[in-house]
């Protein structure tokens, strides 16, 4: 019988950097604007958005940053691939993750939030509304199931003093 902290046997979907950015641009790029197309633009003239839908633009690029920073950080290997299977090799605990279990979920929803403002769209605002659902309810705790699984004591000692979501690190 193997121990919790042996990781199962896999076989390793890890995916170029440029696919992973690539897949990252149409899923918080592409998807949202083909979204906005399914209600009205509130905020936006005829000349294009208002002053508060360009508010947006801050939260988007805030967004942007932090998810390709943290993308980054998951790139490994000679060949700079992305793991993405949630049961990793490593445990990360520095820069956005020591303030966050979930930096890169945040980001993700930051940016999509910014994408709701900018297009003034309800359709794109349900869409924030059922990724950010997704991600509370099962992506998160899923991934957790298995990286506490694989990490035992030091992923539960991280789990301790690290938020979920945001904050000040416990001591």
């Amino acid at each position: 019988m193997k121990s919790s902290s042996t990781p199962p046997t896999r076989e390793s979907r890890t995916i170029p950097l440029w696919a992973a950015l690539v897949l990252f641009a149409f899923v918080w790029g592409v998807l949202p604007w083909a979204i906005s197309l399914l209600s009205p633009h509130y905020g936006w003239q005829s000349t294009g958005p208002s002053l508060w839908n360009l508010l947006g633009l801050i939260l988007l690029l805030a967004g942007l940053a932090g998810s390709l920073y943290t993308l980054q950080l998951h790139a490994r290997g000679p060949n700079k691939g992305v793991d993405m299977e949630p049961d990793k090799a490593y445990l990360l605990t520095t820069g956005p993750y020591a303030y966050s279990r979930n930096p890169m979920y945040l980001f993700e929803l930051m940016l999509m939030f910014g994408w709701v403002l900018f297009y003034g769209s309800p359709a794109v605002f349900l869409a924030f509304l059922a990724w950010a659902a997704f991600f509370a309810f099962y992506q998160v705790p899923s991934e957790e199931r298995t990286i506490e699984a694989h990490f035992g004591e030091n992923y539960r000692a991280y789990k301790m003093k690290v938020p979920r979501w945001f904050g000040r690190p416990h001591s």
